[in-house]
């Protein structure tokens, strides 16, 4: 009978402390997965879409011939040149940079001090070694080498919307394109100025025609995240590491 009142005893005590545990470990199963779940990327308003400036409707005068709305206009440019207006911009952008320096120093520097004399002798130590006579030698050598070059590839086409037709005629325009694939999110966005020359006649223009273009691309998520640096590994490879 004491036997079992212990083993009751015993089996009592290791529930008071796995259910805690176990308690513990599902929140933190629940934490982890709320943090793999990926929300969609919200669209940036600094990109945002412009809508065409409503206009009141003219006045309909309808005669025995012709009605408003029944026509069909055969010769009509269709680029865009109002605003909110759809613009294709052909994404062509190819950058390289190359950048190399040498640093080299050397700075070497001796000093020599002679034993004092006084009273016409120099001053000896009890074997007649002179005493306070000095030579001091100092080699300092740095020698740093760096190079860095960087080349980036964009390509593919983005459409965008007219905000903004200014006095000269040009046109400010802007957009954006957000992708989610199946392991994050990636974006494009674009935004400067275009010149309806430069408009081609299928309604395109080149991404370096456009003047004081902003492209943007990236992306969040788990592919984002592991071609990213720890946090360990940014300090040490930041201007904060001393060495």
């Amino acid at each position: 009978m004491m036997i079992a009142k212990l083993t009751d005893d015993n089996r009592a005590t290791a529930n008071l402390w796995t259910r805690p545990l176990i308690s513990l470990g599902v929140l933190i199963m629940l934490f982890a997965a709320a943090g793999c779940a990926t929300k969609p990327m919200a669209p940036d308003p600094a990109f945002a879409v412009t809508k065409p400036v409503a206009t009141a409707p003219a006045p309909v005068h309808d005669g025995a011939i012709f009605h408003a709305g029944t026509d069909v206009v055969l010769f009509e440019d269709l680029r865009a040149r109002r605003i909110g207006d759809i613009l294709t911009i052909v994404l062509s952008e190819r950058t390289t940079a190359n950048k190399q320096a040498n640093t080299s120093t050397s700075r070497e520097t001796g000093v020599d001090i002679a034993n004092p004399t006084l009273f016409g002798r120099q001053l000896p130590l009890g074997n007649g070694t002179e005493t306070l006579e000095q030579n001091l030698q100092s080699d300092n050598e740095f020698d740093g080498q760096g190079t860095s070059s960087q080349s980036n590839t964009l390509s593919g086409t983005l459409a965008v919307t007219v905000a903004e037709v200014l006095a000269n005629g040009y046109m400010m325009v802007r957009g954006e394109k957000l992708l989610t694939l199946n392991q994050g999110d990636e974006y494009v966005r674009i935004s400067g100025i275009v010149r309806p020359e430069d408009i081609g006649p299928d309604n395109s223009v080149l991404s370096t025609q456009v003047a004081n273009a902003r492209i943007v691309y990236g992306g969040k998520g788990a592919l984002a995240d592991a071609n990213a640096n720890g946090w360990l590994a940014r300090f040490f490879q930041s201007s904060w590491w001393p060495w």
